[in-house]
């Protein structure tokens, strides 16, 4: 937990605030906790296929590591996000504290509330129970989790396929170049004649003696000055021209990656990224398909896929086979992959989300934001991954997670993924239709 504490606190340091002088400890030690805690909960996935402590102990950990995660997701950081969003309010600066807890009631309220039209919970369990508060956790987080699921299964061939690659030349490039450099070359001259305007302007003393007021406002747009230009049209066509370069040049800088990618495809490692794509094709496809059969036919697994293969392909060949042992090895093998790829996919989604919309008044909230998203992925994670695993290996998870109706989380899984991945299909047929089209009207 130390080192999973390190390893977030220099996350925090290096990646994420890099380019910010100030810094709240408080948000790096919630981030840094949260991140601790998270990976713990994996690393005990990892102890239960190997069996590493014994069974009551790893029991301790898990209720531990639970009761800690929620206490942070539910309580702590939704009071910091509205006590940060508050802080950047000046007329509520007095009362931040008050204006917080408001915030946070709200939160709970809400939170609370989601809970009512999904069949999570038995009746019995109590308000403050662990299953309560970890099944609404566990909706909001496999949601999540659908939803980067289905646009990173369509998203990653499409990225990685030369198919679907545009045919770039350096001619479109330089021509493209040519007509970037003669906007604004127009826009240089027109500022320039409005420059020679007001200077003659002010050279007449009409800048002085300008009329103020409703009237002078008209007058100052419908007069012409300087040989009968007319400043305020000009100025709209300055506008409309810079709005044009500004468009040429993204689609220049377009051009670019896309003539890097071509060349990048011809090497080895791109040919291997090129095979990827179309491995990825034939899992997104397959992906699709299974989760429509699971939603129609209203199905899900008993057994783990792993477990499930192996007794297919034995069944089929006809030999000699250590099913359970060789389940375990393959199942921590395949369990390691998805914990491995799932926080470093996440880390990246991340860095790049903060870097967008983040600016020093908003940093500590979006960092907070993350901190939330984070964890409930990685513990709707852990609901997921315990379908992975064989049914020897799921007794500790189930008995700590509680009652909870594990089959409604795999379900709404899919019906997320289904609609995440086709809507994803169909926005990125669009854009690359249209990427063709606005080059040949640019």
């Amino acid at each position: 937990q130390v080192l999973f504490f390190g390893f977030g606190w220099l996350f925090f340091m290096r990646k994420l605030f890099k380019d910010y002088e100030v810094r709240q400890y408080v948000v790096q030690v919630i981030f840094s906790v949260t991140f601790a805690f998270s990976c713990t909960m994996f690393e005990l996935i990892i102890f239960e296929i190997l069996g590493v402590l014994n069974s009551s102990s790893r029991y301790f950990h898990w209720k531990l590591n639970l009761c800690v995660i929620l206490l942070i997701l539910v309580f702590m950081v939704p009071f910091y996000i509205g006590y940060f969003v508050v802080s950047n309010i000046r007329l509520l600066h007095r009362q931040k504290l008050l204006f917080a807890c408001v915030l946070w009631l709200t939160f709970m309220y809400f939170f609370w509330k989601l809970g009512d039209p999904f069949p999570i919970l038995s009746p019995k369990h109590g308000i403050l129970s662990i299953e309560q508060l970890i099944s609404r956790v566990g909706v909001i987080g496999v949601t999540l989790m659908a939803l980067l699921s289905g646009f990173g299964a369509v998203n990653c061939p499409y990225t990685y396929m030369s198919y679907f690659l545009r045919n770039v030349t350096d001619a479109d490039i330089l021509a493209l170049e040519r007509r970037l450099l003669q906007t604004m070359d127009m826009i240089v001259s027109k500022k320039k004649r409005i420059a020679v305007a007001h200077r003659t302007m002010f050279q007449r003393g009409e800048v002085h003696n300008k009329p103020t007021g409703f009237w002078g406002m008209i007058k100052s747009v419908t007069t012409s000055v300087a040989g009968s230009e007319n400043l305020s049209l000009i100025q709209q066509e300055v506008d409309a021209l810079e709005e044009l370069s500004r468009q040429l040049f993204l689609e220049t800088a377009d051009l670019h990656a896309t003539k890097e990618r071509i060349e990048y495809s011809k090497t080895f490692q791109g040919k291997y990224f090129n095979f990827l794509g179309y491995f990825f094709s034939i899992y997104c496809v397959w992906k699709i398909f299974m989760a429509t059969i699971n939603i129609v036919f209203d199905r899900v697994g008993k057994t783990d896929p792993v477990t499930r293969g192996i007794e297919i392909t034995v069944n089929y060949l006809g030999i000699q086979f250590d099913v359970k042992f060789w389940s375990q090895h393959i199942s921590f093998i395949l369990v390691g992959i998805i914990i491995v790829t799932s926080i470093r996919g996440l880390l990246i989604t991340l860095t790049k989300f903060f870097y967008a919309i983040s600016s020093s008044k908003s940093s500590n909230v979006i960092v907070l934001l993350l901190a939330q998203i984070m964890g409930m992925y990685f513990v709707s994670s852990v609901l997921l991954i315990r379908m992975s695993m064989p049914l020897e290996y799921r007794t500790i998870i189930t008995e700590v997670l509680g009652e909870l109706q594990f089959n409604f989380y795999h379900r709404w899984f899919d019906v997320i993924f289904l609609l995440s991945a086709l809507s994803s299909i169909l926005f990125l047929y669009l854009a690359h239709k249209q990427a063709p089209e606005k080059h040949m009207a640019l």
